[in-house]
């Protein structure tokens, strides 16, 4: 299932970004999780759709937006789907927190209408997986990066082959609010990456569970692959499942 162009926008320095098609892959059993889940650079909504209908994983509903079409700086300006402007794909570019903090808003505004009782999360891939963890920062700060307060209350979060934005400023944004500390080791993360990436090197992923684990997110799981460049396969997902289905207390059925 999929709808138009979302009416929510990115706020950019020129004019307002519109975000692309979402995608919606509904549980095949009792809904008991919503987790958004988000693209890399240039990618859109539906083929990640595609992959995650495949797991088995009956009682999470996916939703799969698409980034907003902008000019992208690591592409010299040309336009692009992305979440965020960015430079360069790692945590020691510039950041975009304009652009983290409207995506991080969709994301939120996407699992805002789901039922109280289900469970919610965010997860990606590349860029995407950047802006999952950034949710998850801005989740533990109780903010986002411009200081507006973050809605939702999130379970998990999962960054394939990413990075961790802001890791600079990320001790001083857990330490400013005493229950900061408290969500971010609360918080779930897993993060994955393969030691063949050639586009975000497999140091960046090392560096940013690092940072997460140094600032007080203690439930982070960081899992490698010795000749993963930068996709998926199989045995991540199969991580991946097992991981949502731990954390997410799933169970093996599908009832």
């Amino acid at each position: 299932m999929s709808f138009g162009g979302s009416s929510s926008v990115a706020t950019g320095a020129k004019r307002p970004f519109e975000y692309g098609r979402t995608h919606v892959v509904r549980p095949k059993g009792t809904h008991k999780a919503t987790i958004v889940w988000l693209h890399g650079l240039g990618d859109n909504g539906a083929s990640w759709s595609q992959l995650l209908e495949t797991l088995p994983l009956p009682n999470i509903k996916w939703i799969c937006p698409t980034a907003p079409t902008r000019p992208v700086s690591v592409f010299g300006g040309f336009p692009s789907t992305a979440w965020f402007d960015v430079a360069d794909l790692s945590e020691d570019a510039p950041d975009d927190v304009e652009g983290m903090d409207a995506s991080a808003a969709h994301v939120a505004n996407l699992l805002s209408t789901e039922p109280a009782d289900i469970k919610l999360g965010v997860g990606g891939f590349s860029m995407g997986a950047a802006t999952a963890l950034y949710s998850a920062t801005c989740f533990a700060h109780g903010k986002y990066g411009n200081g507006n307060p973050y809605p939702v209350n999130l379970s998990l979060a999962v960054g394939l082959s990413g990075w961790l934005p802001c890791a600079r400023t990320l001790k001083n944004r857990i330490e400013s609010l005493p229950e900061a500390a408290q969500k971010a080791s609360s918080i779930p993360l897993l993060l994955c990456h393969g030691k063949a990436d050639d586009v975000v090197p497999y140091k960046h992923g090392e560096r940013s569970a690092d940072a997460l684990k140094a600032n007080g997110f203690s439930n982070v799981l960081f899992k490698s692959y010795n000749s993963l460049g930068h996709y998926t396969v199989p045995e991540e997902m199969e991580e991946v499942c097992k991981w949502l289905t731990a954390n997410l207390q799933l169970g093996t059925s599908s009832s």
